[in-house]
């Protein structure tokens, strides 16, 4: 026996392969040292996938959504072309319809509390500095009061260093705009495609692969596509669920603004466990200002819907599909925003779902090339 496949350890890993593993990662050490210092090469890369990035997201989630409707379809014995088209403008006719029945109040609605949310603050303000002034942190927070106007009499000197960084805010907001209407106007035509010949990139792209690996291409594929669409079409059904739930509630017990409010729950809804802490803000804030009771009822309406999400609507629709641990995904949530910002908070959790499939696939493959290593191993210590 060769001295290098002496040792069970090294035998595991490979034997002398090990060698050879170790100068590949050495290799790719220096491929990413190298790539580094020359990074500016692959700026217009960057560049160009920063401009696809967003209408692609979009289409494939769109995607995702339409893609059961054009296969039942289908199976009815349409043509998967007039699918499309009758699916395209039944969805235009749908958006066409929220637009004129639902934007417009939901407008008022915003313009209102735009309005009114000044005076919301400022009395939920007066509110907190009445009760802290008769409690017993009363001494605390008369020094720290002290402190903060201080700080705000230094506010003139903060505006005038921060005047610079102010433009380049609004140049990022202009570019931010700018790349949000490229994808809505491109979106139709990447969503057509994809519609029409999605199904068949999966296949184009396998056929790159040599034969042997084929089948286990396959199957990361099939994960991949399984997970994205439990997580998209399932999250779309339970963030509507929350808000029509959110609706009701909030015009059982009264409270104002209520269809935007349960608008902003839905919406905040697709990020897990931050998404609820955001939505109840405004309405909290909007709650104290009304009344102490008011805040009761809305406290028993949100742990109600929150149960029901909980218990019953999200273990029915998107059942136990992703597999991941509540605090894992906190971690993955809070890694993500710190990296990507809310594009990041967004798409955290179908991104590690997708890295989940990919990584334990390569695993499973590395198992099984190496398994006899440690079959051979157990087979010594038997005899």
């Amino acid at each position: 026996m060769n001295r290098w496949d002496s040792t069970p350890v090294i035998r595991f890993f490979g034997g002398r392969k090990l060698l050879f593993i170790l100068g590949v990662l050495l290799l790719i050490g220096l491929n990413i040292l190298v790539f580094s210092s020359v990074g500016f090469i692959f700026d217009p890369f960057l560049v160009f996938v920063k401009t696809v990035a967003l209408p692609l997201i979009l289409s494939i989630v769109v995607y995702y959504l339409l893609r059961p409707i054009i296969n039942l379809l289908e199976s009815w014995r349409i043509k998967r072309i007039w699918g499309i088209l009758i699916t395209l403008l039944a969805l235009v006719g749908i958006i066409t319809m929220l637009v004129v029945l639902i934007i417009p109040f939901l407008e008022k609605q915003l313009i209102s509390l735009a309005e009114e949310l000044p005076r919301y603050i400022q009395d939920l303000i007066n509110t907190i500095d009445e009760w802290l002034r008769n409690s017993i942190f009363s001494a605390y927070y008369t020094n720290l009061f002290e402190d903060v106007d201080g700080m705000l009499n230094q506010i003139p000197d903060y505006i005038s260093s921060y005047a610079s960084e102010t433009v380049e805010g609004i140049t990022n907001i202009i570019s931010t705009v700018t790349n949000v209407v490229v994808a809505l106007v491109t979106l139709p035509f990447i969503l057509f495609y994809l519609l029409k010949d999605g199904h068949r990139l999966p296949s184009f792209i396998i056929r790159m692969f040599p034969p042997k690996v084929r089948p286990d291409v396959s199957s990361v594929f099939r994960g991949i596509d399984h997970q994205l669409s439990a997580y998209i079409q399932g999250q779309i059904i339970v963030s509507f669920c929350i808000g029509l739930m959110m609706y009701i509630g909030f015009l059982i017990i009264g409270l104002d603004y209520a269809l935007l409010l349960a608008a902003i729950a839905s919406v905040t809804s697709v990020v897990p466990y931050l998404g609820p802490v955001i939505a109840i803000t405004p309405a909290l804030i909007i709650s104290i200002v009304t009344s102490p009771f008011m805040v009761v009822k809305l406290v028993v309406v949100w742990t109600i819907v929150q149960l029901l999400e909980g218990k019953f609507i999200s273990p029915q629709i998107m059942g136990k599909s992703l597999h991941i641990h509540p605090v894992t995904i906190i971690f993955v949530l809070l890694t993500a925003g710190h990296l990507f910002g809310i594009v990041g908070i967004i798409l955290a959790i179908p991104g590690y779902a997708i890295l989940k499939v990919v990584v334990s696939h390569l695993y499973y493959w590395f198992q099984k090339r190496y398994n006899r290593f440690v079959e051979e191993e157990d087979q010594y210590k038997i005899q």
